[in-house]
């Protein structure tokens, strides 16, 4: 008989990146469990392709589809319920479950989430395997790894008026972001694809005709899962940090992770191989620092 596991993360794909190290580690110490995530708009389509979750349900912020949901969890018993998003609608629908055990994540604490991870794993009984890290392996594709590429990703985040206010302003002007790519072009022998979000930072549209050569494309509108494809063919991933921070980790692929002093990272990166990062300050010295890690 398959053990249930029924797990909550109803945020965003970052978030989804480090529960899947728990899910994966779950189907490493019980094989034959039935993992069933639960996820909110912002992450169910790119983690419903996950081989390792055996069913995921989208959970809208609505009361008719956290009642049809309901009804539908009812149908099993769980052997353990995991809320790792720690939201209360996930809390709640929790109640009207039938379950073993339930452990409720505090993401508030000042642990890691590769700490938390492993708290979790021990109160089930598991084990932690480093192996467990590679969440993307079934994704990977062994011929990616000739491509010799250098991967900037440049979206809201190094746009002040776009991103958190109190962290410190890196945005560069036109000028002094076509002279950054010129440097990155003379310091490397690699191609140079630049990515950003859902909207192109106006700087960067700006300057598209100056700097796309042989050498530097640019790649608008991407989803996620293309995102990922670019980055999983890169050597050197540079951007402030985000999810696809989590995506370079989970390739090993070395990355430069532009981070606030003001907020403590070290919870997110703990886990993460091949990684360097540099504090936000003004653009020409952030280029400096960028520069002597590639």
């Amino acid at each position: 008989m398959k053990n249930n596991y029924l797990i909550f993360r109803t945020d965003r794909i970052g978030d989804f990146l480090v529960t899947a190290i728990l899910i994966r580690c779950i189907k490493q110490n019980d094989p034959s469990s039935s993992i069933i995530l639960i996820t909110s708009k912002k992450n169910y389509f790119y983690a419903k392709d996950f081989p390792y979750i055996d069913d995921i349900i989208l959970l809208k912020n609505s009361f008719y589809s956290k009642f049809k949901i309901i009804l539908k969890l009812r149908k099993l018993k769980y052997k353990n319920i995991i809320i790792h998003d720690n939201k209360n609608r996930s809390k709640i629908i929790s109640l009207f479950l039938k379950f073993k055990n339930k452990i409720v994540i505090n993401n508030q604490d000042q642990f890691s989430h590769i700490d938390i991870i492993k708290d979790i794993l021990k109160k089930l009984n598991f084990s932690f395997f480093e192996n467990s890290l590679n969440i993307l392996d079934h994704n990977k594709n062994e011929n990616l790894k000739d491509n010799n590429i250098l991967q900037l990703h440049f979206d809201e985040k190094w746009i002040h008026n776009c991103y958190i206010k109190k962290f410190v302003n890196i945005e560069p002007t036109e000028i002094e972001l076509i002279d950054f790519i010129n440097k990155i072009q003379a310091k490397t022998d690699k191609k140079i694809i630049i990515t950003s979000g859902n909207i192109l930072p106006k700087v960067l549209e700006n300057i598209i005709q100056n700097i796309s050569t042989s050498k530097v494309k640019i790649y608008k509108d991407l989803s996620f899962v293309d995102l990922e494809k670019v980055t999983s063919k890169s050597k050197v991933l540079i951007s402030c940090h985000g999810a696809i921070s989590h995506i370079a980790a989970a390739y090993k692929i070395k990355q430069v992770d532009i981070i606030d002093r003001s907020y403590n990272y070290k919870r997110w990166t703990d886990h993460f191989r091949n990684y360097n990062f540099i504090y936000r300050k003004k653009f020409n010295e952030l280029t400096k620092e960028i520069l002597e890690k590639i």
